[in-house]
C-alpha cells in the first residue's frame, strides 16, 4: 500500500512507556501529518503504584482499568492510535535470588506466540518505520527484554509470506529503531543547565553512579528534534497518575532549559532496508522518496 501517507509503529511493553519513552517525537510526527500507531504488550497488571496520591483502597483492587483509562489519556494527548497486544505482565522480580515469573506472563510465552499479534499488526497497519527497546530492554525488565525479541521477530517476519499465516498480507517495514532514551550525555547536559541556572540538581548521584552502567549514547545515530512537544510529552507522562508522581524527578528540570540543553530524543538505527547515511535528524530518512513515489 501507497498511500503517501507516513506510518510509525512504536512497540512499548507496559502503558506509561510509551510517554517516557520516545513521546515528544511521536507528538512531533503527528503533528506532521505521520500516522502513527503506539503497541502495548501488556496491561501492566503487576505495576507498583509510584504516586502515593493514587496509592488508595479502590486504585489498587481496580489497578488494570485504572492503567486502562490513563492509557486512553495519554494516547488521546499524543494524537496516536493504539492497540493493546493483549499479553499478561510479568511484573519485576526483586530479591536475592530473584523469584520465577508468574505462571502465563508475557516474558515466559514462547516467541512465536508472543510475536504473532504483533506480526498481525505490522501486516495491518503496515508501519514503514518501528520504534523499540534494544537487547537489554532498555532496562533489564523481563517485559522490555521481550518487547525487544517480538519486535526484531516481527520486523523480520512481517515481509515473508511463509511465516505467521493467517495473519494477514506480508509486509516489510524499512527501518528499526531502538531507544536511547537516557544516557550520560544527556544527563551531564541537564545537570549543567541547573547548576548554572542556580538550580539544585537531581541528576548528580545518577552520574555519580554512571561508570557503573552501560552507557548506550555511543550506539545514538539519529537526532529527532522535538523540543516544540516536550510539554506534550510531560501531559501524556502524567496522564499516567498511578505510576507518575507530578513533583518527582521527571519534572525537576525546567522546560526551557530542557529545551536548550538537549533538544531532541535520540535513537539507535538497528535494521535498514535503505540507503539512509547515519547521523540522521529524522525516522523517515531514506524512506520519505519511496512513500511520495
Amino acid at each position: 500500500m501507497n498511500d503517501g501517507r507516513l506510518r510509525l509503529l512504536a512497540v512499548h511493553a507496559h502503558p506509561d512507556d510509551e510517554a517516557s519513552k520516545g513521546a515528544a517525537t511521536v507528538a512531533r510526527y503527528v503533528h506532521e501529518g505521520v500516522e502513527v500507531m503506539i503497541a502495548t504488550c501488556t496491561g501492566g497488571e503487576r505495576g507498583s503504584i509510584l504516586n502515593p496520591a493514587m496509592d488508595t483502597p479502590e486504585v489498587v483492587a481496580n489497578l488494570s482499568a485504572v492503567r486502562h483509562r490513563e492509557m486512553a489519556t495519554a494516547i488521546e494527548i499524543l494524537g496516536a492510535r493504539h492497540s493493546w497486544l493483549g499479553f499478561v505482565d510479568s511484573g519485576l522480580p526483586e530479591g536475592d535470588p530473584l523469584p520465577p515469573l508468574p505462571e502465563g506472563c508475557f516474558a515466559l510465552e514462547r516467541l512465536e506466540v508472543a510475536a504473532e499479534p504483533l506480526v498481525r499488526l505490522v501486516r495491518t497497519f503496515r508501519p514503514h518505520v518501528m520504534t523499540t527497546y534494544d537487547e537489554n530492554g532498555g532496562y533489564p525488565h523481563p517485559d522490555h527484554v521481550m518487547c525487544h525479541k517480538i519486535s526484531v521477530e516481527a520486523f523480520e517476519a512481517a515481509g515473508d509470506p511463509d511465516r505467521y499465516p493467517g495473519t494477514g498480507e506480508p509486509w516489510q517495514v524499512q527501518k528499526l529503531y531502538f531507544h536511547v532514551s537516557f544516557h550520560r550525555a544527556r544527563f551531564e547536559a541537564l545537570h549543567h543547565a541547573m547548576e548554572t541556572a542556580g538550580l539544585e540538581s537531581p541528576y548528580a548521584d545518577r552520574l555519580k553512579e554512571w561508570s557503573d552502567r552501560p552507557d548506550g549514547g555511543a550506539r545514538v545515530t539519529t537526532r529527532v528534534a522535538c523540543a516544540d512537544f516536550f510539554e506534550t510529552r510531560d501531559r501524556a507522562l502524567i496522564a499516567h497518575a498511578t505510576q507518575v508522581d507530578p513533583t518527582s524527578f521527571w519534572f525537576a528540570c525546567p522546560l526551557e532549559l530542557q529545551r536548550a540543553a538537549w533538544p531532541t530524543e535520540d535513537y539507535e538505527l538497528a535494521r535498514s532496508l535503505v540507503d539512509s547515511p547515519v547521523p540522521e535528524n529524522d525516522l523517515f530518512a531514506g524512506v520519505r522518496d519511496l512513500v511520495s513515489k
